[in-house]
């Protein structure tokens, strides 16, 4: 039985979700993802004023005159949220644990596609799939999206976003949009990644606390890996070693976002000390215009 507490969080998530896509976040949705999805009906003759990039070389050389594939838009798009759950989601030094965070971006993301009349389906995972949610429409499916990214008990720890992206992989067989709401403090998925964007349209949606990128000079400290469980006593008054902890983390951050954009999938930073507002806006708008271009 969820306990009230979390029933009580899950329906300040929804109120508080339910205004910011009414009021601030729904256009941005719409007017980026509708319409975007385009399914393959059939191919027919070239005709004056048809896209030449859409011929169809092979048929075209078979028959002797030019032909084009047709497509249809799809009315409804298939929204994927696949949402990290490892042990790291129970961090956050600032204003609220990474996993908070990833419940509501998936509530906003949730609400604003079913207000477009698309499915949301919901992929959770560890270093294995812990859960996946068939793509629904309605409020309810939102609550329980909500419910399940806030408290799952998964029975893993670890990490594995390569081994969630081979499910994906082979799941589905229609092009969806789908996110990734990740700390992604994993390596070693860059190929699954690739598969994935060629055949979805797929954002990417990074989760960072400060003390990820940064520690402060407070003397002696124990940290614990929440994946792991194994813990480390450091000394934060040496200058060296901190400056060491912030270059890696910062190198590393680079290395993931040039990695992303060789391959063709856009990111949405979100640090726990900031609103993940801001960020969500500027992505949309900047895809928004691009598609005006």
């Amino acid at each position: 039985m969820i306990p009230k507490h979390i029933l009580q969080k899950i329906r300040q998530i929804e109120i508080r979700t339910k205004h910011l896509v009414n009021e601030v976040f729904s256009g941005e949705y719409q007017s980026v993802f509708k319409g975007r999805g385009m399914e393959f009906s059939e191919v027919r003759e070239y005709q004056p004023g048809d896209e030449i990039r859409s011929i169809d070389w092979n048929v075209t050389s078979r028959l002797g005159r030019p032909y084009i594939k047709h497509f249809i838009e799809e009315r409804e798009l298939n929204v994927i949220l696949m949402a990290d759950i490892s042990g790291s989601k129970n961090f956050g030094t600032v204003n609220q644990l990474k996993g908070e965070i990833a419940a509501e971006i998936c509530a906003i993301l949730a609400s604003a596609a079913i207000k477009n009349n698309d499915r949301v389906g919901l992929l959770m995972f560890t270093d294995q799939v812990e859960k996946f949610i068939p793509p629904k429409k309605g409020r309810t499916h939102i609550l329980r999206v909500i419910r399940e990214v806030l408290y799952s008990q998964p029975e893993h720890k670890g990490t594995d976003i390569a081994q969630a992206l081979d499910y994906l992989n082979r799941l589905l067989t229609r092009r969806s949009i789908v996110f990734i709401i990740s700390d992604f403090l994993d390596t070693e998925y860059l190929k699954q990644l690739r598969v994935a964007s060629k055949r979805h349209d797929v954002i990417a949606i990074t989760i960072t606390d400060p003390r990820e990128i940064e520690l402060p000079k407070v003397g002696l400290i124990q940290l614990e890996d929440a994946e792991s469980g194994e813990e480390i006593v450091i000394d934060t008054s040496a200058e060296k070693w901190r400056s060491h902890y912030r270059e890696y983390n910062i190198l590393s951050r680079n290395q993931r976002d040039q990695q992303f954009r060789s391959i063709g999938v856009d990111a949405i930073h979100i640090q726990t000390e900031q609103s993940y507002m801001d960020p969500l806006l500027r992505f949309f708008r900047k895809r928004e215009r691009k598609l005006i271009r």
